[in-house]
């Protein structure tokens, strides 16, 4: 790895991303020990800002401290998997119905136009593995997008938080034999409601993706 060369201040910012890419495409494994000297050596850094990237990371979630033994990539069980579709699908299931009832038809045409990305990513995941990867890229675009249409910073934030660990799993999840067609079948059927502005119909389609999602997952 290249050494990296950055003001002092974002140096531990960049070396969070760095380290957060590598949890989310499994080069950093769910369970693993962070070797921190091997890390710094390999980025040119000293353990002080790497230190400082992994008290962001633990704060999101991703990484877990443990005394005496150092950081660790968390381990998600079943109960906090549970817990964190719980919470994702409270969230944006309200963000979804106001979507319904708020966004203006430019915005639907957005969300429209994702969604058919999505529709042609799915035709492409059999062709290998960097397919499904487009696959999951474009479905939290999707996502993110509707939550910055329904224009509520703090539940952005704490969806934002959410999703990262949910990350930690998610390759699973979707892997799984037809999930991808099933998902897909569930975003045609928010799409739907969203286009008859059916707030509490919208709510019941996202509430069932996550419902979906997490029997999966589990």
């Amino acid at each position: 790895m290249a050494a990296l060369s950055l003001s002092p201040r974002a140096l531990y910012e960049e070396v969070a991303e760095l380290l957060r890419q590598r949890i989310f495409q499994r080069e950093l494994e769910p369970g693993s020990w962070i070797d921190e000297l091997k890390i710094a050596e390999a980025y040119g850094i000293s353990r002080t800002p790497l230190r400082e990237a992994l008290k962001v990371l633990a704060a999101e979630g991703l990484v877990t401290m443990k005394v005496r033994r150092g950081a660790y990539v968390t381990e998600v069980s079943e109960e906090d998997l549970k817990n964190v579709y719980h919470l994702l699908s409270l969230l944006e299931s309200d963000a979804a119905g106001v979507v319904a009832t708020q966004a203006t038809a430019a915005e639907l045409a957005e969300l429209q136009a994702l969604h058919q990305e999505l529709e042609a990513a799915a035709t492409r995941t059999t062709a290998g593995k960097a397919n499904t990867d487009q696959f999951f890229a474009i479905n939290e675009r999707f996502h993110m997008r509707l939550l910055e249409i329904a224009n509520n910073r703090w539940r952005d934030q704490m969806v934002a938080d959410l999703r990262k660990v949910m990350k930690l799993n998610r390759h699973n999840s979707l892997l799984k034999s037809g999930r991808i067609d099933e998902s897909l079948a569930e975003h045609r059927a928010i799409m739907a409601a969203l286009a008859s502005r059916n707030p509490e119909a919208t709510a019941l389609r996202m509430r069932e993706h996550f419902a979906n999602g997490l029997e999966a997952a589990a």
